[in-house]
């Protein structure tokens, strides 16, 4: 198994992934699956700042992990906004921890110091979009849950939740640490 840094090239791979999560599941609050352009455009927009990575097995993608902004204003410089997806057979085998501790590494060492998954959730056991996986995964991570909002989303004819997780990745000193753009390597 091997993680490395996504390109646009993998955009197909990478939306053959995530292209089940929008078309069956609420995970997503997304309503139409993206073009291979429009994800790799994704792609490019995310690297220009913060890490997209991969995780392949003999050369099959297997899943990928990114952060992006959680705010734009420069306060928020610290603060991000992470996801995760996997390939459905990819689950349970600690591909997700991997392809996150990679993630955190990489966002501690630019000076990120606070790490946010925000995650839809469910109140109703027999979901058929949607279990508390998710939940589950982020507090296996560390995560705790920082805030919920009610009803917010809106797909499958059904309103969910979406709950803020929060993971600390370095001290919160002062001043800030000194916050960098991602370089791939």
């Amino acid at each position: 198994m091997q993680i490395r840094c996504a390109t646009p090239a993998d955009a197909e791979a990478l939306l053959g992934i995530y292209a089940p999560y929008v078309e069956q599941t609420a995970i997503t609050f997304e309503y139409d699956v993206p073009t291979v352009e429009e994800f790799a455009a994704r792609i490019s927009g995310t690297l220009e700042e913060f890490p997209y990575l991969v995780v392949e097995d003999d050369g099959r993608v297997l899943g990928y992990a990114y952060a992006g902004r959680l705010k734009a204003r420069r306060a928020f410089d610290w603060a991000v906004e992470t996801s995760i997806y996997l390939a459905g057979d990819a689950r349970g085998r600690g591909i997700g921890r991997a392809l996150h501790d990679a993630l955190a590494k990489e966002l501690a060492r630019m000076g990120v110091t606070n790490l946010y998954a925000l995650v839809a959730a469910t109140e109703d056991e027999d979901d058929p979009h949607l279990d508390d996986g998710s939940i589950r995964f982020h507090e296996r991570m560390g995560y705790r849950e920082a805030g919920r909002l009610s009803r917010c989303g809106y797909k499958f004819n059904r309103w969910y939740d979406l709950v803020f997780m929060e993971l600390d990745v370095a001290d919160h000193t002062s001043p800030a640490p000194a916050r960098h753009a991602f370089a791939a390597r």
